[in-house]
């Protein structure tokens, strides 16, 4: 039987193997497809969605205004009340995302005609993928469903996604990819968080795709149309950094002992987490309402509980991890400057490692907090603490607000009692 000291030691061992697989990913762009035709394990009346598995009855309003949302764009149903007949009825299927290696901002909805990215881990293999960002307000991750809702997704679909796929098409002729670490790495030196930050992200993805795009023999009133999108759109790789950090964080998960968070998600009634040397298994509580910055005419009794995705980007070092590299995201999520600064500095109590790659000017260039460790959270009482978008707790209405929100400590405390469990501790 191993002592104490000898687990500590193979913990110890495998979060520094963890992180080190982490770190070494190298996801690039690589496609553009079909949902279904790309997605393993897509199958007929499936809807995918952000955070742990939820059934309709229990899905919150912007949730369900995505599935309705997502029903009618897929022509299931004719009207918002056949959709939501539909959806209560048994007859579709919803997964979470992360069980088909898939991440989506806010509710996270992804239906299998709507085109998706397709990333690639040239280091350790596997792909991943998430959808394509609408822009803010009235979209369908933040449950809003109405006909400029679906006209947008259907110009997404008949006319951004071939436009990106002609370029991604011509960016493989000269090389493998495009490489999607160096790009959060130069962003959050030009202070982006690459969470709720992407204006030098989008900025550099843009002046690294037009010569490509330029040399595609797609019409020019195309070309001008989804280049005026993208470039008006400062989320517009909001979806490519997930889909590069969930490939980040997939390196990390499988690993015997390690006690690093792989998943970090939520769907607004439920949140919660992976660790690495516990499978899929889902640890969960309820999911909290962020604090933030209201759009005029709303505040804090309109939003719903937290959702999204999005949070894999702090669960491979970055995003609200790296606050303290954007302090301009306060002008967004709320706070101060030195909360953005504070919230970093506290991160590192809780990771086990500063990132290679990702680094921080304002701390010296110190790299961003990466790796967070389940005993770390439990000892100390410090949460992980992010910024988000917020949803409105109806269905159809769409954003309200951003701000910040808080991880419940009840899901490291399982987490840990479960890992305790498995290894006899």
């Amino acid at each position: 039987m191993s002592s104490s000291k000898d687990i500590k030691g193979e913990i110890e061992a495998a979060n520094k193997v963890a992180v080190d697989r982490m770190m070494a990913s190298n996801p690039h762009w690589v496609g553009v497809g079909r949902a279904a035709d790309v997605i393993p394990g897509f199958v007929d009346r499936l809807l995918l969605h952000a955070g742990p598995p939820i059934t309709y009855e229990r899905m919150s309003g912007p949730m369900r205004g995505a599935v309705i949302g997502a029903l009618l764009y897929e022509g299931w149903a004719e009207t918002p009340e056949e959709a939501e007949k539909l959806a209560a009825s048994g007859e579709v299927e919803y997964h979470p995302n992360h069980h088909h290696d898939v991440v989506g901002p806010m509710a996270g909805v992804v239906s299998p005609r709507m085109p998706v990215f397709v990333v690639e881990d040239l280091e350790h293999g596997g792909e991943t993928y998430s959808n394509m960002n609408e822009g803010i307000g009235k979209v369908l991750r933040y449950g809003a469903y109405s006909g400029e809702v679906m006209e947008r997704l259907r110009w997404m679909e008949d006319t951004l996604a071939p436009v990106l796929d002609a370029t991604i098409r011509q960016i493989r002729e000269e090389e493998k990819g495009l490489a999607l670490r160096p790009l959060i790495s130069q962003a959050l030196t030009m202070g982006d968080d690459c969470h709720n930050r992407y204006v030098a992200t989008t900025s550099l993805f843009l002046r690294r795709i037009v010569p490509h795009l330029l040399k595609t023999d797609l019409s020019e009133d195309r070309v001008r149309e989804a280049y005026g999108f993208m470039s008006e759109n400062d989320f517009t790789t909001l979806n490519l950094g997930m889909a590069a950090a969930k490939a980040m964080t997939q390196a990390a998960h499988g690993i015997e002992y390690s006690t690093i968070v792989t998943v970090m998600s939520r769907n607004a009634t439920d949140t919660g987490i992976w660790v690495s040397s516990l499978g899929e298994k889902w640890f969960t509580a309820p999911a909290p309402v962020p604090k933030g910055v209201w759009f005029p005419g709303y505040s804090e009794k309109d939003a719903s509980g937290d959702l999204g995705d999005s949070s894999i980007t702090e669960t491979a070092g970055f995003g609200g991890f790296a606050m303290a590299a954007a302090p301009a995201i306060v002008s967004w999520v709320g706070g101060s400057v030195d909360f953005a600064v504070q919230n970093t500095k506290r991160m590192y109590e809780i990771t086990v490692a500063e990132h290679k790659h990702f680094k921080i000017p304002f701390l010296g260039f110190r790299g961003t907090p990466t790796g967070l460790d389940i005993r770390k959270v439990v000892k100390t009482g410090r949460v992980p603490t992010i910024n988000t978008g917020i949803a409105h707790r109806e269905a159809g209405v769409g954003q309200v607000g951003a701000g910040i929100v808080e991880f419940p400590l009840e899901l490291f405390k399982k987490a840990l009692r479960a890992f305790a469990d498995k290894y006899g501790l």
